[in-house]
């Protein structure tokens, strides 16, 4: 099979530039959000654009593990409340219709997650817990070098982050593959 270097030499520096970003989250965050996860009766998801695809995976996975995970926005994502968890994702860290979500959620006692890539992100007034990963985003252009057009490193460390996270939580729910699949939908 012919292997094309440019592309092998693309993925080495995606995955340097994403090690550095993940080197910058917290442990305590991040434990602290597999905790939040385990904790919540229902959990509710949202994002904006390319961001809210790798939500859309995730709710997805959350839903395989058996956890009562939706997407924000579809018409069968039930209205939280006290021991509810709102989880989103707004790399650029403050977006008037996110923070209008949060408000709703804060309101109805339930608690809300926020994963940003600003440290100074004006939505993490609104958040119970905050996961800070400091990618580049759409919304902060930069001069230095990336391998991660747009922004996109930011969606790259989110599908990561799902990723570790739904291992973790499995490993503590005790759940299997073959149990998650057993809940994948048949209708495909």
């Amino acid at each position: 099979m012919d292997q094309d270097a440019g592309f092998l030499r693309w993925l080495d520096s995606a995955q340097a530039e994403l090690r550095t970003i993940a080197g910058e989250v917290s442990a305590e965050a991040l434990h602290g959000l597999i905790d939040e996860l385990l904790a919540a009766r229902r959990i509710a998801l949202h994002a904006l654009g390319r961001e809210g695809l790798m939500m859309r995976a995730l709710t997805m996975r959350l839903f395989h593990l058996g956890l009562q995970a939706s997407q924000v926005g579809e018409m069968t994502t039930p209205a939280l409340a006290v021991g509810d968890l709102l989880m989103v994702a707004a790399g650029p860290g403050a977006l008037e219709s996110t923070s209008s979500l949060m408000r709703i959620a804060r309101a109805a006692g339930a608690r809300v997650v926020l994963l940003t890539a600003e440290p100074a992100a004006p939505l993490a007034r609104l958040a119970d817990l905050v996961l800070l990963m400091p990618a580049r985003t759409m919304a902060r252009a930069s001069s230095d070098p990336s391998a991660f057009t747009m922004g996109s490193a930011f969606e790259g460390m989110l599908f990561m982050l799902s990723e570790y996270l739904v291992g973790q939580l499995a490993d503590r729910m005790g759940e299997t593959e073959d149990a998650m699949r057993a809940r994948h939908t048949n209708l495909e």
